[in-house]
């Protein structure tokens, strides 16, 4: 075991430790010894950098201690809590999609229209997959995994060295497929709650591992957490859809926001540029005819190329990208929570000396609040 001074920056051995979701090292020999790591004890110290390595430990719900000096990843706990998020965010989502529609000059009204009635349909017609209701997600839809061989077979699949890829269920199998071809998958931990993008290759799996490493909880348990001083360059981007205009590139999410704000950070840390292209996998009949691109945002992003059980289609849109964050367009509730974006622009303010500006509040006008 790495030797440990007191009066020294915390410096350990990195092929000792399996604590990926917290400080960023992966183990190959807690691999061998199903995800399990040993860490010297620590009395109380003045020291800082003792003090903030046991909160770490200690504070996480995603380990358990098993004997003195044995701690694993508590894959249950994870997941429930996880699933509880998810719970409270999609019964938040599915408040405002109920609110929203009533206010008619509401300037998101129409989005939820269109993903409501997508919703509606993919469940009358059970062409929707676990986990249902498909309300407030990114559907998983029937033939998700034929989609998915159709863009590992586009060209420009086949040449990326990184791809990001959001982390929904209809999507398991592009980043499968991701690692499964030797390139580094990069991943957003779910809603950015826990923290930004964790990084994962093949290399760092095995073969027993690998489609875990797909899941929510294979991520936390095995992906290397990146932050934004990353240098990485992202060749493609996938990301999920509830719509999607093939004639225009338009694209719907769940009404959450997250793929832009993930394109806005990748494009501030000079990860991605508007060369950088966009493609989706959905199901045929979440193609639309509808989305007005007039009423579209700044920091929508559009797609260029979708990919569905039955089809290749390029959009060849003319929608511009999003630049990076808009600042002016995110609400204080949104920045409330998540970390990453608060870091990110207290670092603007503190390099350009100015502060920027806040978008308006979530909260909906007491008209809005009516049964």
């Amino acid at each position: 075991m790495a030797q440990l001074d007191r009066n020294s920056p915390l410096i350990m051995d990195a092929h000792e430790l399996n604590i990926s979701s917290v400080l960023g090292f992966t183990s190959k020999h807690a691999l061998k010894s199903k995800h399990t790591f040993k860490f010297p004890t620590i009395s109380t110290t003045k020291n800082s950098h003792f003090k903030q390595f046991n909160l770490m430990i200690h504070s996480t719900k995603n380990y358990v201690t098993r004997g003195k000096n044995e701690t694993v990843f508590n894959d249950e706990a994870y997941e429930a809590e996880r699933l509880r998020l998810d719970a409270e965010a999609r019964n938040s989502m599915a408040d405002k999609s109920s609110k929203g529609v009533q206010i008619e000059d509401d300037p998101k009204a129409w989005k939820w229209v269109i993903r409501n009635r997508v919703w509606d349909l993919m469940e009358a017609q059970n062409i929707a997959q676990f986990p249902r209701p498909v309300h407030h997600r990114i559907p998983n839809f029937v033939g998700a995994p034929l989609a998915a061989t159709k863009l590992s077979e586009l060209e420009v699949f086949k040449k990326a060295k990184c791809v990001k890829v959001n982390p929904d269920t209809p999507q398991k199998q592009v980043r499968l497929l991701t690692l499964n071809d030797g390139k580094k998958l990069l991943t957003p931990q779910p809603r950015l709650r826990t923290g930004f993008f964790s990084v994962l290759e093949s290399s760092m799996l095995s073969p027993s591992t690998i489609k875990e490493a797909c899941t929510s909880v294979g991520v936390a348990k095995y992906g290397r957490p990146i932050g934004l001083d990353e240098k990485i360059k992202v060749d493609l981007i996938v990301i999920g859809s509830v719509a999607v205009d093939p004639k225009t590139g338009a694209r719907l999410g769940k009404g959450e926001g997250f793929a832009e704000l993930e394109y806005g950070m990748l494009h501030y840390m000079g990860s991605i540029d508007d060369s950088t292209l966009v493609v989706t996998s959905v199901h045929d009949k979440q193609l639309v005819d509808d989305i007005p691109v007039e009423k579209l945002l700044v920091h929508d992003v559009p797609v260029d190329i979708i990919c569905t059980p039955t089809q290749v289609i390029f959009t060849n849109t003319s929608i511009p990208n999003p630049q990076g964050i808009y600042w002016d367009k995110l609400s204080p509730e949104k920045l409330s929570q998540i970390k990453i974006l608060r870091e990110l622009k207290s670092r603007i303010e503190r390099e350009s000396g100015q502060k920027l500006p806040c978008g308006p509040s979530e909260k909906l006008p007491p008209t809005a609040k009516r049964n």
